[in-house]
């Protein structure tokens, strides 16, 4: 079982930044796939970026549309950390982020139903 845990959400000024954080349990991300989701009331949870991580780091990156050139997905020191920096947001990016991972490269990195493991999530508000 793996359990994540993501921090460094709040509440920031169109324009601003943030970064979050996922920790995982595990000793390393090596051979997962990782991903942040997120979701805005109302909604349906979606996928913001992934990464397919090798023994090395991040292998492999995907970003939504919506997100690129903005959001930097990164591997911290800490193997089993991986971190979200979002630049430029805005308004819009408002939302519950989840990271989610998966202990292989297989399937979408996209889908929700791909995932098995899930963080409690961390809120991002994004004021005009």
């Amino acid at each position: 079982q793996v359990q994540l845990v993501e921090s460094g959400g709040g509440s920031v000024q169109a324009g601003g930044s943030l970064r979050l954080s996922c920790a995982a349990s595990v000793i390393t991300f090596s051979s997962y796939r990782v991903a942040w989701f997120r979701q805005a009331p109302g909604k349906e949870r979606e996928a913001v970026a992934a990464a397919g991580i090798g023994v090395d780091g991040i292998r492999s990156v995907n970003y939504a549309d919506s997100v690129k050139g903005r959001f930097t997905i990164s591997q911290d020191n800490a193997k089993n950390r991986l971190s979200l920096q979002m630049n430029s947001l805005k308004p819009e990016d408002t939302a519950m982020y989840y990271c989610a991972a998966r202990t292989n490269w297989g399937g979408s990195w996209y889908r929700p139903a791909d995932f098995g493991y899930w963080g409690q999530g961390t809120q991002v508000t994004v004021s005009p």
